[in-house]
């Protein structure tokens, strides 16, 4: 089976467990996501937030300026995802909807449960008891079939609780099939009018699956809401442009995501190279042909009164980069201002302004005088927006690196299939190359020898080994045959297999991590509000500064507090104190500040995604740097998790198959791996049988942390260990106590079987330790890291295992709860916590954890509540993921003192701080030069992040051939 990176529930503001569930008034709700383009800094991100959390109808916003994306949870009821990108847009930036990933599918899950003896006044009651239920979408209850039918987003709500919030009510709940529904945009091409929009809506409803279309006319978008098991895109597209007799041509609405983002720099790139067109000529009228003495005279030469060549050139040149070029800062300041806030556009529009508009007040002047001889700062405002747009086309080309882990993720996807069409026999009849995209649930793809897996499924013909290493993190290749599992975007190496699709679109397991993995770097961390705190107040700041500078250089030069020599013969001191004025204004500009954490949370988790250590946002990140004690699971987590049973005492007599008949009818309703281990043992004794069916077990009833009962051919049959059976009233005799204490010693772990209340054997499992875990122990100790076991299982077998790897403090036999308290007692006492495990019964002390690190083997539910999921399930990725954190919070560190070190720096040496004893000044272009760098410097730090490397303790165990299986 394919494994699962299902998102995090945890919250992401206390990162304090699973929210609990809100019964709201405005009902479910949902999520978008958009591409923003224009954003420079965490001002302009913290403006859109507060904008969008100002509409009714928004639960939580998200901005982030480094990936240009805003992530907003609302509620439908209320407001639209039309009304939000508007409201993006009327802040002052260029806003677009992105669609899911590969086949822009939405998807949520539909169950059908049986309510057995439901009446028309109760079927209300239930239904109000999952409409209450957040994430529940649509939920119907039909008295008469004694069913309902409820639509539910699975990350936000399980199954499970629906059958308890149904039997809540007091009836009695049985799941009868899952499934889910999908969402699908088109964008159609030759639709013209309202009848050809409702004739195709219409096709499109007629087919079998189809339950809802919205339409969008002004992009001729049609969103279909399906069951992928029963239709899918192909059949749509099939339908469209047979409906117009070829006139339309339909395809899956194109995504906003990288392609915007390679328009935003090539936008930039090209205002860049304008921008130069005109500036240099303008630099090299005003700094460079003024030397050279054919060229100065001619420069020189006045046209009207003091109105010279050279000023007319520098103005006409200028002109065009201040108003058409430099048109984006003015956009974003009326905007922003309109708002009432102010963000990066207004401090280059007030800069820029000031140095042109007091130019051709001086030229002007120059033009009606006869003896005024003007001062211009042309090359200040043209040279400063192209140093400007420099610095910008660099830090976005930058900051596209920082995504390249999600690239590198959603290229592993073919671009391609090839589609087979079967007859009843399985024979192929066709084959057709076909966008990848297009796969349905069902299909039957043909996979090459080299080519990539094109989908999620299941092998229906043909042998090969396919390379999972990109996903799986295993090293081999893994052998594949009939009946076996595949994972998208894996690579089949020898032979050619006919594969039958099972997940696609976004319920593949590559595109359930890639969103995980854009989901993390969306997430801000703690860390961040610092910058986003100064960055609030820092701009009104930088005005009233620069402000204050021009005025203290103005008075100072107006009241003679500095000898006249001081002042450049070219300038007056107003003209001295405006360019001191301008640069403050340029150079304290908080864009590096914004880019620290956000640009190193990005190439972190990006990294540790590509070394199978997905790290769930900037929460876990940042608490994963700072852990000092690690509690491990033992089973499955310090050991392999495939357990077996490697002996038996029967302490009754009876036929050893007629025992294990019993155990096994009883332990194949658990999902525990040991239960798992004995149903595979005891099908040896039917080995003439491919599947043997076992007696029916009733009344069964699982014991969280002790094992199970239940009644097989009319005796009761009990399963676990010493404590269950102390409970249950039966004695232990000597003998079993024996066999117990002989296989605990063995670091083995001892099951009791009770039937019809005496204890009629033993079974000692034993489950191998993981290679090189004592290593990792070591290793852990020696980053001052404290190791615990907390496990279920019995003392004997847990102290084994601790005297093993080396970890002195355990924990047995506790419960999941008792896991979870244990964990806030390491809390309380100061440490912060790491749970390590991979069960069912692991996720309490998951979330309760600071972090939570899931073994990518184990279980959905323990994956759901980690912070951390090691695809890999190698032990040594615990220390992968708190090496990386720490090198990444460094990074963070380091970027703070890039960013702020400019600022500290620059601002008094702007603010002409070195003036007057060296006559050191900084001009304003090159302070939009020093802001450019700034930013550059920052996300360029935060690159080198990509070149970790593991600890070199970790590449040791990989040479001794430490891995697993």
């Amino acid at each position: 089976m394919a494994p699962k990176f299902l998102s995090s529930t945890r919250n992401e503001r206390s990162g304090k467990g699973v929210p609990e569930k809100e019964e709201n008034a405005e009902g479910s709700q949902a999520k978008a996501m958009y591409s923003v383009t224009g954003m420079t800094c965490s001002a302009c991100s913290g403006q859109v937030e507060r904008a969008l959390r100002q509409l009714p109808g928004i639960q939580d916003a998200v901005v982030d300026a480094l990936s240009n994306r805003a992530q907003v949870t609302f509620y439908p009821a209320l407001i639209n995802e039309e009304t939000i990108r508007e409201t993006i847009e009327d802040v002052g930036y260029q806003a677009t909807l992105i669609q899911d990933h590969q086949t822009n599918a939405k998807s949520t899950q539909m169950c059908r449960i049986r309510i057995n003896g439901i009446c028309t006044s109760c079927s209300t009651a239930v239904e109000s008891a999952l409409q209450a239920l957040r994430g529940v979408l649509m939920a119907q209850v039909a008295s008469a079939d004694e069913e309902a039918q409820v639509h539910y987003d699975p990350k936000m709500v399980s199954y499970k609780e629906l059958l308890e919030a149904i039997e809540d009510t007091g009836s009695v709940a049985i799941l009868i099939t899952t499934g889910y529904m999908s969402k699908l945009q088109l964008k159609v091409d030759g639709v013209c009018t309202d009848h050809s929009m409702r004739l195709i809506e219409n096709s499109l409803r007629s087919l079998p699956g189809v339950q809802d279309i919205v339409i969008d006319p002004t992009l001729n978008k049609f969103s279909v809401s399906y069951k992928p098991d029963v239709t899918g895109p192909r059949n749509f597209i099939q339908v469209i442009e047979s409906t117009g007799s070829g006139r339309y041509k339909a395809m899956i609405f194109p995504e906003g995501g990288r392609e915007v983002h390679e328009k935003e720099i090539e936008r930039n790139y090209r205002s860049f190279l304008w921008s130069l067109v005109f500036a240099i000529p303008v630099f090299l009228t005003s700094m460079v042909f003024m030397y050279v003495p054919g060229l100065k005279h001619g420069l020189d030469s006045n046209v009207v009164n003091m109105l010279s060549v050279g000023e007319i050139l520098r103005w006409a040149l200028s002109t065009p980069v201040q108003f058409v070029i430099g048109r984006r800062f003015y956009t974003g300041s009326y905007k922003a201002l309109r708002r009432g806030s102010a963000n990066m556009d207004v401090l280059i529009a007030l800069g820029t302004n000031a140095a042109y508009f007091y130019s051709v007040y001086s030229v002007l002047r120059a033009a009606a005088s006869k003896d005024f001889k003007s001062t211009d700062f042309f090359e200040t405002s043209s040279m400063l927006i192209s140093f400007i747009l420099l610095g910008k086309y660099l830090e976005i080309s930058a900051k596209g690196k920082t995504s390249d882990a999600i690239a590198k993720l959603m290229d592993l996807a073919p671009e391609t299939a090839i589609l087979l069409t079967l007859d009843c026999e399985g024979n192929v009849i066709t084959e057709e190359e076909i966008d990848s995209r297009l796969i349905q649930k069902n299909d039957v793809i043909k996979i090459l020898p080299g080519a990539k897996v094109a989908s999620d499924g299941f092998v229906i013909w043909g042998q090969s080994h396919v390379n999972e290493s990109m996903i799986t993190g295993e090293a081999r290749p893994v052998a594949k045959r009939k009946g076996d599992t595949v994972i998208g975007g894996t690579v089949n190496e020898d032979g050619v297999l006919h594969v039958e699709a099972t997940q696609v679109g976004s319920e593949s397991a590559l595109s359930q991590i890639v969103q995980l993995v854009e989901s993390a770097q969306m997430a801000k961390a703690p860390v961040q509000k610092f910058a986003d705190r100064i960055s609030k107040y820092f701009v009104p700041l930088v005005i009233i500064l620069s402000f204050s500078t021009w005025l203290s250089w103005f008075l100072a030069g107006k009241f003679h507090r500095y000898p006249k020599s001081w002042i450049p013969s070219s300038m007056d001191s107003f003209e001295l104190a405006l360019q001191f004025g301008i640069s403050v204004m340029v150079i304290a500009c908080p864009c590096a500040l914004g880019l620290a954490t956000p640009t190193a949370v990005m190439v972190g988790t990006g990294v540790g995604a590509s070394q199978g250590v997905l790290i769930k946002g900037g929460q876990a990140l940042e608490s994963a740097h700072k852990v000092n004690c690690i509690v491990f699971d033992k089973t499955g987590t310090l050991t392999v998790g495939k357990p077996v049973v490697v002996n038996t005492r029967l302490l009754k007599n009876m036929a050893l198959q007629e025992f294990y008949e019993l155990v096994a009818a009883t332990e194949v309703n658990s999902e525990h791996p040991l239960a798992k281990a004995i149903v595979e043992y005891a099908k040896k004794f039917r080995e003439d049988e491919e599947n043997p069916t076992w007696p029916e077990a009733k009344d069964f009833v699982s014991i969280t942390g002790n094992g199970v009962k239940a009644i097989v051919r009319n005796k009761e049959i009990i399963v676990g260990n010493k404590s269950l059976m102390l409970d249950q009233n039966i004695a232990i005799p000597f003998e079993a106590e024996d066999m117990l204490a002989e296989t605990e010693a063995m670091a083995q772990t001892g099951i009791l079987i009770s039937i019809e209340g005496e204890l009629a054997g033993v079974l000692a499992i034993s489950d191998p330790l993981k290679p090189g875990a004592r290593d990792v122990i070591s290793i852990l100790k020696s980053m001052k890291v404290k190791s615990i076991i907390v496990t279920g299982d019995n003392w004997g077998t847990a102290n084994s295992i601790a005297k093993e790897v080396g970890i002195e403090t355990v924990i047995a036999e506790a419960k999941p709860e008792q896991k979870a308290e244990k964990v806030k007692d390491l809390q309380a006492s100061g440490n912060i916590v790491a749970m390590v495990g991979d069960g069912i019964n692991d996720s309490p002390a998951l979330a309760a954890a600071d972090v939570g690190m899931a073994i990518g083997a184990g279980t959905d539910i323990a994956i759901e509540a980690a912070d951390i999921v090691l695809m890999k399930s190698n032990l040594e990725d615990v220390i992968t993921a708190i090496d990386l954190s720490r090198k990444t919070f460094s990074r963070i560190r380091l970027n703070y003192i890039w960013a702020l070190g400019y600022n500290l720096l620059g601002i008094p040496i702007a603010a002409g701080a070195l003036f007057p004893s060296i006559g050191l000044r900084l001009p304003p272009w090159i302070a939009g030069a020093a802001m450019a760098a700034s930013s550059v410097s920052v996300v360029c730090c935060s690159l080198l992040l990509k070149n970790y490397r593991r600890p070199k303790k970790l590449d040791g165990l990989e040479m001794q051939g430490v891995t697993v299986e």
